[in-house]
Formats: structure tokens, C-alpha cells, sequence
């Protein structure tokens, strides 16, 4: 019986397997954290819609801006129901939540800028 060194040849070593992908990981995530399977879809199509705006960028390499210019083309481009607009705003913020990058603060708040003051106050009080 051959082994894996047999097949791969002597002094090589076999490749490691490539990391999940982005999306991969994201449903994961959601599954891990019970979210409905509408959820998920819902939350991983804004997601695919926000990297195709942006010419498929990595979402590592955007940053609040981005997610800003991303939700006010939506409202004024698209047209769409405020709404839609909270929940693709609700899976950026999932996005940049569960994968911990350094400015999900930042995309919080320019989130949060756009609510009345008690509501800011309460976000911030529960970080």
C-alpha cells in the first residue's frame, strides 16, 4: 500500500489546506450562533453586494467610509426602503463584528451618527 509520502515524492511535504473563505466563514459563524437560514442568505448576499461595489476589494481593506458610501447608495441610487437599508447595514455590521477588524468601532459609529442621541447613548453604553 502506497503512502502519502510515496505519492507526493521524497522531501516534500503535503500542502496545507487553504483557509475557509470569507463567506464560508461568515456561515459558519451565523450557523454556529443559531441565526435563521434566511438570515444567513440575506446576510451573505448584502455582504457579496458590498465587495462587488467596491470592484471586489477584500472588506479588510474598506473602511467606514466605505460602508457609509455603500448604505447612502442604496437609499439614493436604488431607492430602496429604509428597511432594506437596516439590514444591509445590520450584516456589515455582523461582517466586521465577527472577524474582529480594527475598524468595526469605526463602522459602528458612523452607523450610530445617524440616530437620535438617546439611541447613541444606549449603543454606547452597552459596549
Amino acid at each position: 500500500m502506497k503512502t502519502v509520502a510515496d505519492i507526493i515524492g521524497p522531501g516534500q511535504s503535503p500542502a496545507a489546506p487553504a483557509p475557509p473563505r470569507l463567506l464560508d466563514q461568515v456561515r459558519a459563524r451565523i450557523r454556529v450562533l443559531h441565526y435563521s437560514i434566511r438570515t444567513e442568505q440575506a446576510y451573505v448576499d448584502w455582504i457579496q453586494r458590498y465587495i462587488r461595489f467596491f470592484d471586489k476589494r477584500h472588506p479588510r481593506e474598506l473602511a467606514a467610509e466605505h460602508v457609509e458610501r455603500f448604505l447612502s447608495h442604496l437609499a439614493v441610487a436604488r431607492n430602496v426602503a429604509a428597511s432594506t437599508q437596516n439590514q444591509a447595514k445590520s450584516a456589515l455590521l455582523f461582517l466586521y463584528e465577527f472577524n474582529g477588524w480594527r475598524h468595526r468601532r469605526e463602522v459602528c459609529a458612523s452607523c450610530l451618527s445617524r440616530f437620535p442621541d438617546y439611541l447613541r447613548r444606549r449603543a454606547a453604553s452597552a459596549d
